[in-house]
């Protein structure tokens, strides 16, 4: 079909792939694990171009990214703690080997966007989309953009202060120790407790500190973007009552500055699982608007 887009959710574990349209429908999915970049890369491909030719390719893929237009590193990912992936050419490649034009922004980004358009953001001038699982992550889109600079946003890198309680724990990010990803990431809870926030029980007091931590992130970035609405997501917001308990506290840590009433503006997203695939049909949307006056008949 001419309409075909190649919606591509890249992760470190796994690289879930879609064929959908304009209508936002999934037509197909699979899900393909990530193993070396050769491999997964010709894996996805093969998938993709059995359900015939593809007009374009959205991918909303894991980090860092080299996002600069005019680099000849475009498209890469560049320095990552994924093994073996560090200087891929994501976009040259599938783009290569798809022959058509494609769209690239990180995973967040692209379910910032996604979240903004069709989500728990609709309607909102502004908002964040954070993360919380494996890593920390977020994006935010302003006006209908996502905000980027040099790069894109590695608000998962935010320095925090520490929880009276936590000071003995050095957090686990490679590259800064206790940052918020260090301390507040799936890992960093179970490299601590032995278990995931779910499984610990309701009074533990991992609950309280991961809160603490998430509501002064949220806080924060409320103070620099103030936006009208706040979305978060990721396994550890799975956990019951985790949402209702950074709300609270986030009352606490803005120190009287929280705009507006938290249970309106911190809110879980509403994709759910589509997020990913819609996140990289969204950056082909804002990023190639001529595939779908012409529905892809001009190649790469």
């Amino acid at each position: 079909m001419k309409d075909n887009l190649a919606l591509i959710e890249a992760g470190g574990t796994k690289f879930v792939v879609g064929i959908g349209g304009f209508d936002r429908q999934i037509r197909f999915r699979t899900r393909i694990e990530t193993t070396f970049p050769e491999e997964t890369i010709s894996r996805v491909t093969d998938w993709l171009l059995g359900h015939g030719p593809i007009a374009a390719t959205g991918i909303a893929c894991f980090g860092p990214l080299d996002l600069d237009p005019d680099s000849p590193t475009w498209g890469y990912i560049t320095r990552t703690t994924k093994q073996h992936w560090s200087m891929t050419d994501v976009a040259g490649a599938f783009g290569k080997a798809l022959g058509c034009p494609v769209a690239l922004d990180t995973d967040v980004n692209g379910a910032a966007l996604a979240e903004w358009r069709w989500g728990a953001g609709q309607g909102a001038q502004s908002s964040l989309y954070l993360t919380v699982g494996t890593g920390i992550g977020g994006g935010a889109v302003v006006g209908g953009r996502l905000l980027g600079g040099l790069s894109h946003p590695e608000m998962g890198h935010l320095r925090l202060p520490r929880h009276p309680a936590d000071h003995d724990f050095g957090g686990i990010c490679p590259f800064h120790g206790d940052c918020l990803e260090g301390l507040a990431s799936g890992p960093a809870i179970t490299a601590r407790w032995g278990a995931s926030l779910s499984e610990l029980a309701p009074d533990h007091e991992g609950h309280e500190i991961i809160a603490w931590y998430l509501a002064r992130a949220i806080s924060t970035f409320q103070a620099v973007l103030e936006p009208s609405r706040i979305i978060l997501g990721g396994g550890v917001l799975e956990t019951p009552g985790l949402l209702d308990r950074v709300r609270r506290e986030a009352i606490a840590a803005s120190g009287g500055y929280f705009v507006g009433d938290p249970g309106e503006i911190v809110v879980s997203p509403k994709l759910q699982n589509d997020a990913g695939l819609l996140g990289a049909l969204a950056l082909i949307e804002q990023n190639l608007p001529g595939v779908r006056g012409d529905h892809g008949t001009s190649g790469g």
